[in-house]
């Protein structure tokens, strides 16, 4: 099993940042897919649960998150 993977503490400009992102919607797929995950594991989220949230696999998260 692999150990917990978390991001670290997002500034407030690069939260703000990911939050239009996703707001917006008008940026490519894979931009918004990793936004999404990124701010889910910032809200203290577990891989399993943000795999779910974004139809991913938990090591294409995992990826993403590191």
């Amino acid at each position: 099993m692999a150990a917990p993977v978390r991001v670290r503490r997002l500034t407030e400009q690069e939260g703000h940042k990911l939050q239009r992102i996703v707001r917006r919607g008008t940026t490519s797929a894979v931009r918004f897919r990793r936004a999404m995950m990124l701010l889910a594991s910032a809200g203290g989220n577990s891989v399993p649960v943000i795999a779910r949230l974004v139809q991913a696999d938990e090591d294409t998260v995992r990826d993403v998150i590191h």
